[in-house]
């Protein structure tokens, strides 16, 4: 009886043992490296299935969603995740939760360390409050991405909103001609709107042999209203995979902000980006920043697609 309570005692013991040093066990299987990246980033993570997954959770943000309490799992925990290549080198995605006033600040700090932004858009309807979703993607050695992210996961909860300023009693009407010619392309006056458009027909897109034109809405645009003083620009711009970082850096550059990158199409060819922006101020400095992303555009001859 002794020995079989003896035995069961050291059994009891072994098991505790094994048991408390289950969490030691489970961060020596993260890969050194990636424990480098935890700490770097100073975030939790989990190393599974090849993958860290470090955690960007919005746990500072009480959502309700048409006046719903949802708890940050309910689709509001952000995330970043890193996992080889067949090179050695590291591949990197992730998906960021971020408020309005948030967006364009992360998005500039990703963009300045060489994070490549692929997607913006909404998750939700009536979430209170409004939050965005920015999708993220890098290449290169684990460290030297976690350095490269981190600048921009260090806004996250930081960034303070800009107070709205006054729109102005008067002013220049908006002086049509000399946005044309920044921009280098005429427009069309529609009551107080002026709106210049230009086709993408370098892409020569089709569609079962239909011609896909800028009718048809493969094209960018920009709309002015205001005075030449005080004026607001919005537009949509038309984009190839290899010139979305580039026209990112354009309008971030120029200080208009990006409020939608998404696909207005699906089975096209080349795939087409489009990328929604706003921005107020002068007129023609907002003509310069529209032109400074239009020239993004139509660079490499090797865009054209053969479409169907």
């Amino acid at each position: 009886m002794f020995c079989l309570m003896k035995n069961r005692i050291v059994f009891s013991f072994s098991c505790m043992c094994l048991l408390l040093s289950g969490t030691p066990t489970l961060a020596q299987d993260i890969p050194g490296e990636y424990q480098e990246v935890l700490k770097g980033l100073d975030r939790k993570g989990d190393f599974k299935a090849s993958v860290l997954k470090v955690n960007i959770p919005r746990n500072d943000l009480k959502m309700t969603i048409q006046g719903f309490p949802t708890p940050t799992p309910f689709g509001f925990g952000g995330w970043i995740a890193l996992t080889k290549a067949t090179d050695g080198s590291d591949v990197m995605m992730g998906d960021l939760v971020l408020l309005q006033e948030e967006v364009n600040p992360v998005m500039s700090a990703l963009l300045d360390n060489g994070i490549d932004v692929t997607a913006l858009h909404n998750h939700f309807f009536w979430d209170d409050p409004h939050v965005y979703y920015m999708h993220v993607h890098g290449m290169g050695k684990a460290e030297e991405l976690a350095k490269h992210v981190k600048p921009g996961l260090d806004l996250i909860g930081h960034v303070t909103p800009s107070a709205a300023t006054p729109v102005s009693s008067g002013g220049t009407p908006i002086d049509s001609a000399k946005l044309a010619k920044i921009v280098g392309h005429e427009g069309e006056q529609t009551g107080a709107v002026y709106k210049i458009t230009v086709g993408r027909d370098d892409l020569g897109m089709k569609e079962h042999g239909a011609v896909i034109n800028a009718r048809m809405g493969l094209n960018t645009w920009a709309a002015f209203v205001g005075t030449q003083e005080d004026a607001a620009i919005a537009g949509d711009v038309a984009m190839v995979e290899s010139e979305v970082t580039p026209v990112l850096k354009a309008l971030r550059k120029n200080g208009l902000d990006v409020v939608a990158i998404h696909n207005h199409m699906t089975g096209d060819r080349p795939v087409v980006i489009f990328l929604h922006y706003w921005g107020r101020g002068h007129a023609e400095k907002l003509a310069a920043g529209f032109k400074a992303a239009l020239d993004e555009l139509g660079k490499s001859a090797s865009t054209a697609g053969t479409g169907n």
